[in-house]
């Protein structure tokens, strides 16, 4: 069956196109609807740090995995993917790299290709002391909030001080996805055997099993736009008793004050 264009019939049809062609409106336009928000976006936007609320996705092994999580979604919903088991992403590199940026650009990416996400994002160093044992706090039931989350990111793993409690912890929440298969997105600025080192051996074999890894390299970004900035900054302030180009000749009343005069 072929699809064809709608033809005005009748003399109202035809009385209204002459009417809006009056008006200076194509009848035979096609109507465009204008991009409505995401809601979960929005949502998402509200909890992710300022500084990364735009972040882009744009490594291709970080785009390659976000279309595999988008892919093996269930469907929900209105046919919504949401998140399913599958393959963990971990992003290595020295400090200033991008490794963050890219962390959250993909979740963006996945809430703008419609998947359903439940998502946490959590520091190593803030999950230990948000974990650590003390008066009116439950955090075995965060522990385990975090270990079922169906998509979670932990940011700078290593970069903790590291004690026989943390190797535990890291361990327990690990493991579990490990089993689950559930999506974790990990950042780090240590190599795997730096990384074995500081975590554990049981730790970073899981780590070496469950994800696919992305290496980022280049200088630390944050020192270059520094750099940039201050440069900018030095051309646009010229030396003090420069004259600035463009300005008005001295007057005479001028000249005559700087000769004594």
């Amino acid at each position: 069956m072929r699809d064809h264009d709608a033809q005005p019939v009748g003399g109202i049809a035809r009385r209204l196109a002459h009417i809006l062609t009056a008006r200076g409106i194509d009848p035979a336009a096609k109507l465009t609807e204008a991009a409505e928000p995401i809601p979960a976006l929005q949502a998402a936007e509200a909890r992710i740090p300022a500084r990364y609320q735009a972040a882009v996705a744009d490594h291709p092994a970080v785009v390659a995995w976000v279309r595999e999580v988008a892919q093996a979604g269930r469907p929900g919903p209105k046919g919504a993917p949401g998140i399913a088991q599958g393959r963990s992403l971990l992003i290595g590199g020295t400090t200033g790299t991008g490794k963050t940026h890219q962390a959250y650009g993909a979740v963006r990416s996945l809430l703008l290709a419609g998947v359903r996400l439940r998502w946490k994002a959590i520091t190593a160093a803030d999950l230990y002391a948000e974990l650590r044992p003390r008066p009116g706090h439950d955090g075995e039931r965060e522990l385990m909030d975090l270990a079922r989350c169906p998509l979670l990111i932990i940011d700078d793993l290593g970069a903790a001080k590291s004690s026989e409690w943390t190797e535990e912890i890291t361990m327990r929440l690990i493991n579990r996805r490990y089993n689950e298969m559930l999506p974790t997105l990990v950042t780090t600025n240590l190599g795997m055997a730096d990384l074995r080192q500081h975590i554990g051996d049981r730790v970073a074999s899981r780590l070496t099993e469950m994800t696919d890894k992305v290496i980022l390299d280049g200088p630390d970004r944050r020192r270059a736009l520094a750099a940039a900035r201050r440069s900018n900054v030095a051309v646009a302030t010229p030396p003090a008793g420069t004259e600035l180009a463009g300005s008005a000749p001295p007057t005479a009343v001028s000249a005559a004050r700087r000769h004594g005069r």
